[in-house]
């Protein structure tokens, strides 16, 4: 038998998502709606700051670079050591791949320049100035 009150309780069903059947008030539509104009707004922001990141981030680049051409070998050598033993560490340690490969680039980076100075010497090293 059903009585008033449990008559109510059934139009007022709780969803799987926990709200009240009569308590939605927005269709799916407006939600993806709402969704896909938030999405819109951060992909224009995004593309608006891309040229001056990609700028920033080539002038870092070429900063390094310089600095590193710029070095003595020795403290290309030690940089080099402390990037590898960071890399191997990092390996060591069970961190994401994606980090040990960033650990390694100023160790390559340091290396190449220390191999492309001894081939272009003829096999001597080259003596700090200073």
């Amino acid at each position: 038998m059903t009585t008033p009150k449990s008559a109510d309780r059934s139009t007022e069903e709780t969803g799987t998502n926990g709200r009240s059947g009569n308590q939605s008030g927005t269709s799916p539509r407006e939600v993806v709606g709402d969704v896909a104009s938030g999405v819109r707004g951060a992909a224009e922001t995004v593309v608006a700051r891309l040229p001056e990141a990609a700028a920033t981030t080539r002038a870092a680049v070429d900063e390094a670079a310089r600095r590193i051409e710029t070095g003595s070998d020795e403290m290309l050598t030690a940089g080099a050591t402390l990037s590898l033993g960071l890399a191997i560490g990092l390996l060591i340690g069970g961190a994401s791949r994606i980090l040990v490969v960033l650990a390694l680039i100023p160790a390559a980076a340091m290396g190449m320049t220390l191999l492309d100075r001894g081939s272009r010497n003829g096999g001597r090293a080259r003596r700090p100035i200073g």
